[in-house]
C-alpha cells in the first residue's frame, strides 16, 4: 500500500482587518472581554466588492500551495473541499474550485463537517493515495462566515469568535515507509446537533414558509448560528484528547513522540488545556486564533501553511492534526513529515 505525504501547502485571508475594538462599532462588547473569553484579538472579513467567495478563496490558497509543490493544476487527480460555508446551497464549491483553477474533468468531493471538515477531508484525501487510485490529490479548507453572522449584542457569544479565510494542501503518492500519514480518528455525535447549528434554511421547513415565519416573528435567530458555549466547551476539551490518544495508539507512538500539535483554532482556552494535558512545551503546538479567529475548516490548513512558513516543521516530524466541532463531529489526523 502507498503512502500519502505533504509536498505542497498554502493560505488564504482577506486584506480587511477586523479588531475586537471594532466590533465594539456593533455590539456590546470590549476587547477585553473576547481576550479573556476566546484569546482572540483580530480576525480578517471579506468586504463587499472584493471579489472574494469561499471557492475563490480556496483558489487562491490552492495556487500558491500547487506553486509549492511545483505542481500544475492539470496535475491534481481529485479535489477534496471542506466548507459549511459554500458559495451556493448547491452545487457544492469543490466544482467552482474546478473551474476557476481550470482544470480537468476531474472529481470533486465536497465535506460538510464543519470545524472538523479539514480532518475529515484529509481522511479522505489519504485513503484515495493508499489505495492506489489517485496520485495527487488537492484538500482545501475555505470558509466565509463573516456575512452570516448575528452582530449585534445579542449575536456577541458567537459573532466574535469566527473569521473568514482559505487553506490548502497537496498530497501525492509515495512508497517511502514511515512517511506521511500514519493514522486517522474520525467520530461523531449527532445527538448534540442543535447545540451548535445554523437551523434555517432547512429543507424541512418550506423558504416561502420560512419568510412567513420571519414576517411573523421578526425576532427570531435561527438563520444565525447558534452555540451552547459552555457545553461545547466542555465536549470539546473530552473529545480533542480522546481522538488524540486513539490516533496515536493506533501508530504505535507516545504523546512525548509529538513534535508540533495542530489543533482546530476554536478557543485559545481549548487549546490551552489540551496542551496542559498533553504535556506539551508551548513551541510544541500551533496557535494563530490570536490573529485569525475560528477559521472552522480553513483554521487548520491555514495554522499548519503558517507553522510550516515559519520554519517550525523539519523532516521527520511527527505532527498531529486534531478537531472538535458542530455535529458533533472530531478526529484527529497523525503525520509523519
Amino acid at each position: 500500500m502507498y503512502q500519502s505525504k505533504v509536498i505542497g501547502l498554502g493560505k488564504y485571508v482577506p486584506e480587511r482587518v477586523v479588531t475586537n475594538d471594532e466590533l465594539t462599532n456593533y455590539m456590546e462588547t470590549s476587547d477585553e472581554w473576547i481576550r479573556e473569553r476566546t484569546g482572540i484579538e483580530e480576525r480578517h472579513w471579506v468586504e463587499e466588492g472584493d471579489g472574494n467567495t469561499t471557492a475563490v478563496m480556496g483558489a487562491k490558497a490552492a495556487r500558491q500551495a500547487l506553486e509549492r509543490a511545483g505542481l500544475q493544476p492539470s496535475d491534481i487527480d481529485f479535489i477534496v473541499f471542506a466548507t459549511l460555508s459554500p458559495d451556493y446551497y448547491f452545487p457544492g464549491s469543490g466544482v467552482l474550485l474546478q473551474d476557476i483553477l481550470d482544470m480537468p474533468t476531474i472529481g470533486a468531493l465536497d465535506v460538510r463537517n464543519q470545524c472538523s471538515g479539514f480532518v475529515y477531508a484529509t481522511a479522505v484525501a489519504d485513503q484515495f493515495i493508499k489505495t492506489g487510485m489517485y496520485k495527487n490529490v488537492l484538500v482545501v479548507g475555505s470558509e466565509i462566515q463573516s456575512t452570516g453572522l448575528d452582530l449585534s449584542t445579542r449575536g456577541r457569544g458567537v459573532s466574535v469568535i469566527f473569521g473568514d479565510g482559505a487553506g490548502a494542501m497537496v498530497l501525492t503518492r509515495t512508497e517511502e515507509k514511515n512517511k506521511g500519514f500514519l493514522a486517522h480518528s474520525l467520530h461523531s455525535q449527532g445527538k448534540y446537533a442543535d447545540q451548535l447549528i445554523v437551523k434555517y434554511p432547512s429543507s424541512a421547513f418550506p423558504t416561502q414558509r420560512y419568510f412567513e415565519h420571519l414576517k411573523e416573528n421578526p425576532d427570531d435567530t435561527s438563520h444565525f448560528p447558534y452555540m451552547n458555549g459552555n457545553f461545547v466547551f466542555k465536549h470539546a476539551v473530552v473529545r480533542f484528547m480522546e481522538a488524540i490518544m486513539e490516533v496515536l495508539q493506533k501508530a504505535g507512538v507516545s504523546k512525548q513522540e509529538i513534535d508540533l500539535l495542530i489543533p482546530h483554532q476554536a478557543n485559545l482556552r481549548i487549546s490551552q488545556f489540551v496542551q496542559k494535558q498533553l504535556g506539551l512545551k508551548d513551541e510544541q503546538i500551533m496557535n494563530n486564533i490570536q490573529k485569525y479567529g475560528n477559521t472552522t475548516a480553513a483554521s487548520i490548513p491555514i495554522a499548519l501553511t503558517e507553522a510550516w512558513e515559519q520554519g517550525k516543521i523539519k523532516e521527520g516530524d511527527l505532527i498531529l492534526q486534531a478537531a472538535f466541532g458542530s455535529g458533533f463531529t472530531w478526529g484527529a489526523n497523525l503525520l509523519r513529515w
